[in-house]
């Protein structure tokens, strides 16, 4: 009976990874860029991921509920996701080190959900 439930359990397992193959590995994400400059002119913020763009509904991810502004794929086939500088910088703190997590769902229905940590400053231009 122990091996029936078990050959079950690998079973489900291994379904959950047939439909989720993220969910396999571990999945890196580097913020571009790294500190935040609040008092910045930059327009764009951008995320950097290993996981392969042809897998990723892009119209589906979000960077802490912010939606993606435009996705592309890297030199290497990997998804690159874009967001709007200003809405980024109205939901981090100058003096602080400030979580961003990347959430989206791939094409075969996965979901993924991985974070980066980036500084955040406030310096202005000298006049």
């Amino acid at each position: 009976m122990r091996r029936a439930f078990v050959s079950i359990v690998a079973i489900a397992a291994l379904s959950i990874l047939a439909s989720n193959p993220l969910a396999a590995r571990e999945i890196d994400i580097t913020v571009s860029p790294h500190v935040i400059n609040i008092a910045s002119a930059s327009t764009v913020v951008t995320v950097h991921t290993d996981i392969a763009y042809s897998a990723v509904d892009g119209a589906s991810v979000a960077l802490n509920g912010i939606e993606i502004d435009w996705w592309k794929s890297d030199n290497r086939g990997y998804f690159v996701a874009k967001f709007v500088a200003g809405e980024v910088k109205e939901i981090v703190d100058p003096g602080t080190t400030a979580t961003l997590t990347l959430e989206g769902w791939t094409k075969l229905r996965g979901s993924f959900s991985v974070s980066d940590d980036v500084d955040v400053i406030e310096v202005k231009k000298k006049r």
